[in-house]
């Protein structure tokens, strides 16, 4: 069975470290599941989430120039569901406002980097140029120079 860079394959953890877990799989090869590649969520301690021993389910996402093996547990499953309430609404388009309180409609989101881009350079030339003013105000008063 060749496997390569995708391929997702069974295989029993060998040895456990502080950065990650060994795997053993088929043709007698093993490969490294790192620390960040265990679980979804935060990891302090892989024997928390891995026993010597333990059958798992795991992606190769990487093979170097060396041969060793990069493997990851959970992009071999599905993401779990994400929590209620996080995220966009839904059923409002992305840079939709849904309205405000009273009748005041909150600003869009920008949805690109180039409209935020936009965005913070108009409000960063409204502000220096309120600066400005109020340098002027205060020179004309005599005030510091």
């Amino acid at each position: 069975m060749e496997f390569g860079v995708g391929s997702v394959v069974e295989g029993k953890v060998t040895g456990i470290t502080k950065f990650g877990a060994f795997v053993a799989l088929p043709e007698g090869r093993s490969g490294l599941v790192h620390i960040s590649e265990i679980a979804y969520s935060y990891v302090n301690d892989v024997k928390d989430h891995l026993k010597e021993g333990q059958q798992v389910k795991v992606k190769v996402i990487g093979i170097d120039e060396n041969g060793r093996i990069n493997l990851s547990i959970k992009k071999a499953m599905d993401p779990p569901p994400r929590p209620a309430g996080q995220g966009r609404p839904m059923g409002r388009p992305a840079g939709q406002s849904g309205g405000g309180f009273r009748g005041k409609s909150a600003p869009a989101e920008p949805a690109t980097f180039e409209d935020r881009l936009k965005q913070f350079m108009a409000s960063s030339d409204s502000k220096l140029s309120e600066l400005r003013q109020a340098e002027r105000r205060n020179s004309r008063r005599g005030g510091r120079k």
